[in-house]
């Protein structure tokens, strides 16, 4: 089965911020692999799932919570 990845350019800052993210995306995605990188200069979000990404559903969890996400791939 091949898996669909996603990558944002995202504003969060703070690991426990992106824990509660991580949370809230796994109910909009379950079974999908998504993590935070804090340490790259743009703090990606990636999402690998075996489903297509609807990236404004992403886009939009996050604005509701006070971020920004771009999409990048």
């Amino acid at each position: 089965m091949k898996s669909s990845v996603a990558i944002f350019k995202t504003n969060v800052l703070e690991p426990p911020v992106a824990k509660l993210l991580v949370r809230s995306l796994k109910q909009l995605l379950p079974g999908s692999k998504i993590n935070f990188d804090l340490e790259d200069c743009d703090n990606i979000l990636r999402i690998e799932t075996s489903v297509p990404v609807n990236v404004l559903e992403v886009t939009h969890l996050m604005r509701q919570n006070g971020f920004a996400a771009t999409i990048l791939s």
